[in-house]
């Protein structure tokens, strides 16, 4: 009897945005195929989600901030930012989504919300009503926030240290566990001829711990997934060993494979210390692709949307994600000598993956050029088969079971996902042709094992069962 050939693992793909003009490519809101200034209209989310639905991409996955960046020609200075849109404006990202789930029917969307600044049972509240109205659709990126600017708008003197703010995350999220699990036992809505919920199957949760106390119950009943599927991004120790406990897809930042397979290694680990299965964390890394029929339409796209660059809108984004005055150093210092070590490892790494950089002076200019469009992530610019073959290659060395899909110009770019890359994929068997189930747990973990908590996560131990 003939082998049966091995499927293929198929590959998690989000689009990911935010909900400002300028997410990772300052300037680029001028361009005439960009609408991403129509960020304020409805039609604009509707519109994208539809696009991202017809290629059945995962997820909308949508990043947010909550203060400017203000370390570039800083103190205190958002100026530089403003022109070319360095994430300031920003919406609330909550608010589109009920909108773009009444025109898709599987497109989960990851919102991103801090436990830092959020009031645990209000957001509780908020995501259980999205997971009604969504039919069990929705994912929360937990983040902790990093943003002296931040601290300041929500009324702090400053940030509460990094470590602090992780261990408030830890209980944040076991106290939205409670309400999410434990406050409405799974038979407390029967809506029959007698009465809505029954009496003594909601209960209180009175939580009282070190940083939060609510007494519950969540006034929302309980929703289809319950806890939404959660996203994390934690790359400290702090942060690692809280999103090894909490998350069920982990979203790690590179620009090279074999260093991310450090990272999802590492991430598996620490997941079996937790006592959860390693593979039920799920990891993507950020990658800007740019395609279209050949290399060479790719590359004249790639070419055309570098004459809108704003590089005092660059210069302001790594200020914000470094904590680093690029104007502070000379004109032709080069980064690869000189400079805090984090960026020197920076630069080196894109010496090491961006052909053609290995002789240039990594001049603050370059730095700011480099990090224009798609941020500290990876490109892919080509042909379908090229891209393709990048994230092919990016999937085998690293580990890693999908990417977050950035743009230049939206939603042109993820049309062209959907039309020339998507395709491709399925040919080669990494993408499926359909989704699986209508939940977001369901559709990224795929095991079978429906739409709640699974077992080994810290937050199925507040389940309350029908007895």
């Amino acid at each position: 009897m003939a082998e049966q050939p091995t499927k293929k693992k198929q590959w998690i793909l989000n689009g990911f945005t935010m909900s400002t003009p300028g997410h990772l490519a300052p300037g680029l809101w001028r361009h005439p195929r960009n609408r991403s200034a129509q960020y304020t209209d409805l039609e604009y989310w509707t519109d994208m989600a539809k696009v991202l639905e017809s290629g059945k991409i995962h997820s909308i996955f949508i990043a947010d901030v909550l203060g400017p960046y203000d370390v570039y020609k800083g103190p205190d200075s958002f100026d530089p930012g403003l022109p070319g849109v360095a994430q300031i404006p920003m919406a609330d990202p909550f608010l589109p989504i009920a909108a773009m789930a009444a025109v898709t029917k599987n497109l989960s969307f990851g919102i991103t919300a801090s436990t830092t600044y959020e009031n645990p049972h209000l957001l509780a509240r908020r995501f259980a009503t999205l997971d009604h109205l969504t039919k069990g659709r929705v994912a929360w990126n937990a983040v902790t926030s990093h943003l002296e600017s931040a601290a300041r708008n929500v009324g702090l003197e400053t940030q509460i240290a990094h470590d602090e703010r992780y261990k408030m995350a830890d209980e944040y999220l076991n106290l939205t566990y409670k309400l999410w699990e434990s406050s409405w036992r799974d038979d407390a809505v029967v809506k029959d001829a007698e009465q809505y919920a029954v009496p003594g199957r909601v209960r209180r949760i009175d939580h009282r711990g070190e940083y939060f106390k609510s007494a519950g119950p969540l006034t929302t009943e309980p929703s289809i997934q319950r806890t939404p599927f959660i996203f994390q991004a934690g790359t400290s120790t702090a942060g690692k060993a809280f999103a090894t406990k909490h998350a069920e897809c982990m979203f790690l930042a590179g620009l090279e494979p074999t260093a991310v397979r450090k990272s999802v290694e590492d991430i598996r680990a620490r997941a079996i210390e937790h006592g959860r299965d390693p593979n039920s964390i799920k990891t993507i890394t950020g990658i800007l692709v740019i395609v279209d029929e050949t290399d060479e339409k790719a590359q004249a796209k790639w070419e055309d949307y570098l004459q809108y660059v704003d590089l005092e809108g660059a210069a302001t984004l790594f200020g914000g994600w470094t904590g680093t005055d690029l104007s502070r150093f000379d004109d032709e210092e080069d980064f690869r000598f000189t400079g805090p070590g984090a960026i020197q490892s920076l630069v080196n790494a894109w010496t090491a993956t961006v052909p053609g950089t290995d002789g240039l002076k990594w001049t603050k200019k370059r730095v700011a050029q480099e990090i224009a469009i798609g941020g500290p992530h990876a490109r892919a610019i080509g042909s379908p088969s090229t891209v393709a073959d990048i994230l092919e290659r990016w999937i085998e060395e690293s580990g890693i079971d999908g990417f977050n899909l950035s743009y230049a110009i939206a939603p042109a770019d993820f049309e062209d996902i959907v039309k020339y890359l998507l395709p491709e994929l399925r040919r080669r068997g990494v993408f499926w042709d359909d989704y699986v189930a209508t939940t977001t747990r369901e559709n990224f973990l795929q095991d079978g094992k429906g739409p709640r908590l699974r077992d080994d996560h810290p937050g199925s131990q507040y389940k309350w069962a029908a007895e």
